[in-house]
């Protein structure tokens, strides 16, 4: 049986190239049999460094059963992301991470599918629905920080608990009744999974445990779909359930299902890493959390909560967000395989090359990004985005495949910067965040303990 994550089982993907074809570029190989796989999972990173400044921006490595060239900087980014020729596909490209635990997701489509695909979804990220959700979304935080305050938590799991029960709430449109750990456990299992050294589900592996996750959450969802199609909610669930596409036709009930069980995973999983990486680095840097607060208190905003229509107004909350996003970003690769022969660099590449761009190194290009390591929010005033390389910030993607779910990122995370910062700070222990797990997803090793102490 052929698994849905091979090549065997997707025919229309183009065939594996001989090594020949990439052995122009400079690169290695790595070990016999896993190749660079174990230590580009220990340190990504560092490896990627290593690899630049011994190789060049353009190199090819062996990992996880194939080859594949990295090219990094902003140039490379443009190319690969905004893909004025259509060389580049993202099927093709994550589907052999992603096949067996996310197919048919929206990340995974290309070209016209995808046009097609995202303009039906898009209807839930209009303005009205993301109105409802920020009122949900205020909720939600205004109760929960209420509950932190005063107390030392572990913010990375706190986050996590959180953020999906938002999902639930502005997503499905329900409380989580008692299935809620195991749906929690399952998006854990899957997103695990994607980065597993055994690609096929074998018992007792990260693999097997994701592809069981995804059995239970299309059963869940699966149930769902004709009550929701039959309803007038307007949870995004319901709304996809009834969105139609140019033709005025409906979305199948597996079209469905695979497009909530991705959009669940993106929405929780980045955002959960990117709130905690946030509330570390406003940690680190007090002076800062002083200066949102100034800016919320100075809008003279009556009530508890932030108003949609208020949101443009947390200038430096957002200069802020996207100065966290620079300094770690929640997908820190993105890979792509070309559909047609194409030129980058001085090197010729065949169609079939699986190739792959790096956010996390470019956005610390000190030619971009002067002192790299250093938060300064003030690199993302107007008048420096527009001196900056276009595509030297990409923590979003770009393109045709510019993340979907954009707008309701940057709303989450004001409205839980509101309801943390007016009356409340961020305390780090020492040495609190000092560790990160890079793949797959960015989190702390030690779950970032912090202290939300109440303001005097």
């Amino acid at each position: 049986m052929a698994h849905a994550h091979t090549h065997a089982a997707n025919p229309h993907w183009l065939p594996r190239l001989p090594r020949a074809a990439t052995d122009p570029i400079p690169g290695t190989d790595g070990l016999p049999l896993v190749g660079t796989t174990f230590e580009q999972l220990r340190d990504p990173h560092a490896f990627t460094r290593k690899m630049a400044e011994t190789y060049g921006p353009i190199y090819r490595t062996r990992s996880f059963g194939g080859r594949t060239v990295t090219l990094l900087g902003p140039d490379a980014n443009e190319l690969l992301l905004f893909d004025r020729d259509k060389v580049f596909s993202s099927e093709q490209g994550w589907g052999p991470v992603l096949n067996l635990l996310f197919p048919r997701g929206l990340m995974l489509m290309d070209f016209e599918q995808h046009r097609v695909h995202r303009r039906t979804l898009s209807i839930a990220f209009k303005p009205e629905p993301m109105k409802l959700y920020a009122d949900a979304i205020n909720a939600g935080m205004r109760d929960r920080v209420k509950q932190w305050a005063g107390k030392r938590i572990g913010f990375y799991a706190a986050i996590k608990e959180l953020t999906l029960d938002l999902a639930a709430t502005a997503f499905l449109g329900i409380p989580w009744g008692p299935e809620a750990d195991r749906i929690n456990q399952a998006f854990v299992d899957m997103v695990q999974a994607s980065v597993g050294v055994v690609r096929v589900p074998i018992p007792g592996t990260k693999m097997a445990k994701g592809v069981a996750g995804r059995a239970f959450l299309k059963s869940y969802f699966g149930r769902e779909v004709p009550k929701r199609r039959a309803s007038d909610a307007q949870d995004m669930f319901s709304q996809i359930c009834r969105a139609t596409d140019e033709n005025g036709a409906l979305l199948s009930d597996d079209e469905i299902i695979d497009h909530m069980n991705f959009l669940m995973m993106a929405a929780h999983d980045t955002i959960t890493s990117s709130a905690t990486s946030m509330v570390m680095l406003l940690g680190q840097n007090p002076d800062w959390q002083d200066k949102l607060r100034d800016e919320m208190l100075g809008l003279a905003i009556d009530g508890d909560d932030l108003p949609y229509d208020r949101l443009g107004d947390l200038v430096l909350t957002d200069y802020a967000f996207k100065e966290s996003l620079r300094m770690i970003p929640p997908v820190p690769s993105l890979p792509r395989r070309a559909v047609k022969d194409f030129d980058f660099g001085g090197f010729h590449f065949k169609a079939g090359t699986y190739v792959s761009i790096s956010p996390a190194f470019t956005h610390k290009m000190p030619e971009y990004w002067p002192d790299p390591d250093r938060f300064d929010p003030m690199r993302f005033t107007p008048e420096q985005v527009k001196a900056r390389h276009k595509y030297a910030w990409v923590p979003f993607g770009g393109g045709a495949h510019m993340c979907l779910g954009l707008h309701f990122a940057y709303m989450q995370i004001k409205i839980l910067m509101w309801h943390m910062l007016r009356d409340q700070r961020i305390v780090l222990p020492k040495g609190s965040g000092a560790k990160w797990q890079a793949w797959p997803i960015p989190k702390p090793r030690d779950g970032l303990p912090v202290e939300i102490a109440r303001r005097s």
